[in-house]
Order: structure tokens, then C-alpha cells, then sequence
């Protein structure tokens, strides 16, 4: 089958090619699948980080309405107030 040593070697290094060849497509394979692993998880994140920011923007614009009414019930108050202590000042000229 093999006649000279030059034979032998030539076939031992086209196994060693092949097996070369074979793992570092496997290595390659594998790469490419954790970069792809990797990929879709930076994607969730960030579909997570832009809900997120949604969800605060939300909050931010109700406690905004809220401020502002809650600043025109104080408003309100404070006229009620003021309105009470002048019937009460009138009530109380009134009497006298």
C-alpha cells in the first residue's frame, strides 16, 4: 500500500488537515452561536432598558398632572380659607 515513507507522511498529514479542518469549523461553529447567544440577549436588555424608560416617562407625565393638581387644590383651599375668615370677620362686625 505504501511504498516509500513519503506515502506515510503525506497521508498522516492530510489526516492532520482534515482533523484541523474539522475542528475549526467546529470552533468556528460555536463562536458564531455564542455571538448569536450574545446578540439576542443585548436585544432583551434593551427592549427591557426602552420599556423601562417608557414605564418612568409614564410616572414622570401622572406625577406632573398630579402636581398640578394638586398646586390648583391648594389654590382652591387656600381661597376657601380666605373666603371662611372674611365671613367670619364679617359676622363678627356684624355683632358688634
Amino acid at each position: 500500500m505504501f511504498s516509500t515513507s513519503n506515502d506515510v507522511l503525506n497521508l498522516v498529514l492530510s489526516i492532520c488537515l482534515i482533523s484541523l479542518t474539522f475542528f475549526l469549523c467546529w470552533a468556528i461553529y460555536y463562536f458564531i452561536a455564542s455571538v448569536q447567544r450574545i446578540y439576542n440577549l443585548v436585544k432583551r436588555v434593551e427592549r427591557g432598558v426602552c420599556k423601562a424608560e417608557e414605564i418612568l416617562d409614564i410616572v414622570n407625565d401622572k406625577v406632573r398632572a398630579s402636581s398640578a393638581i394638586f398646586v390648583a387644590l391648594v389654590d382652591v383651599i387656600k381661597n376657601y380659607f380666605n373666603f371662611s375668615k372674611e365671613k367670619a370677620k364679617a359676622k363678627t362686625k356684624k355683632d358688634k
